[in-house]
């Protein structure tokens, strides 16, 4: 009979950000330490390591997932975006990442990546967020720094950028006749 705690080590893929990561684990490797340890991507921040503070939230299938409780080889044949996967394929930042800048939604910046994850997953669900419902959708995120009041202003300003956008591509789209 074989130690079920012993360090045997999984191959497992992992997709991250449209890339696949093949990384060698034990079973009991956090997605949080794999993502930065294995795949080399530390924008995921690890505080608290029970999922209470949303600072290691990431998208598992475009759904924020606390990375700190889910193991890496339970990970396999899903999509994971981590903050970094977060930018404009031409690398500019996104609306909620540009909202954050335009807002000054971060101070030390620890809890950062957890409320971007967050919130670019509750404006696909909410996109016109009302400010309680931008409060709701940061509920489960913690930050020690800004008091919440710039972040809420972050995810409404994200929300206005994300509705700009789409309205600047429709009128691209109807003036050369593009259907894409």
């Amino acid at each position: 009979m074989t130690d079920p705690t012993s360090d045997e080590l999984h191959d497992v893929q992992l997709r991250v950000n449209g890339a696949t990561h093949v990384v060698r684990v034990p079973a009991r490797r956090l997605l949080s330490d794999a993502l930065r340890h294995d795949c080399g991507l530390t924008g995921t921040h690890v505080g608290c390591e029970h999922g209470v503070c949303g600072a290691c939230t990431v998208l598992v299938d475009g759904r924020p997932v606390r990375s700190c409780l889910m193991l890496a080889v339970s990970a396999v044949d899903v999509d994971i975006t981590t903050v970094e996967g977060l930018t404009e394929a031409d690398g500019s930042l996104s609306p909620v990442q540009q909202a954050f800048a335009d807002c000054h939604g971060l101070q030390c910046g620890f809890c950062t990546p957890g409320f971007l994850t967050t919130i670019a997953a509750g404006l696909r669900e909410t996109p016109d967020p009302t400010e309680d419902e931008a409060r709701d959708m940061i509920a489960g995120n913690l930050c020690r720094c800004t008091g919440y009041q710039n972040i809420v202003k972050a995810v409404l300003r994200g929300a206005e950028i994300e509705r700009e956008s789409l309205e600047a591509r429709s009128a691209r789209t109807s003036t050369t006749g593009d259907s894409a």
